[in-house]
């Protein structure tokens, strides 16, 4: 018997983790870090408290805790409508969804909404280094509740 439950409880524990690192970023945060020094000519990372942990600028939404966060509903940021209509239709940025917009955001909208005019007012794409991107954003952000 006490065999059957120490067996239990480790594939449990075993199980547990598997399941945590599953949600984990598969970025690098440290290289992400790096490079994110494309993005701050448009975004900064602002806590809630507006301490900031990367000044940038302003042209983009502020990207602290954009992990979880549904598409377009930063306050006070005047978002286009498409990225908009995606957040009303559900798109919560986990990283496959980040993954794809920042490589090509036009594209990845249109398919998306499944249009083939949607835009995004993000012109720039990053076309490596987006798995860790977000990684690093995810490192900085709000603890995950």
């Amino acid at each position: 018997m006490k065999m059957t439950i120490a067996s239990a409880l480790a594939v449990a524990t075993i199980a547990t983790g598997a399941f945590a690192d599953s949600h984990a970023p598969s970025g690098d945060a440290a290289a992400g870090e790096k490079a994110f020094k494309k993005c701050k000519s448009c975004h900064m990372i602002q806590d809630a408290d507006g301490e900031n942990i990367v000044k940038g600028g302003k042209t983009g939404p502020n990207l602290y805790g954009v992990v979880g966060r549904t598409a377009g509903t930063y306050e006070g940021f005047k978002y286009g409508d498409d990225i908009v209509a995606a957040g009303e239709g559900g798109l919560v940025w986990d990283e496959e969804s980040f993954v794809a917009y920042v490589v090509d955001p036009k594209k990845f909208l249109r398919a998306h909404l499944g249009d083939d005019k949607a835009k995004s007012k993000m012109t720039f794409r990053l076309k490596k280094g987006a798995e860790d991107v977000y990684a690093y954003l995810a490192s900085v952000g709000p603890a995950a509740e």
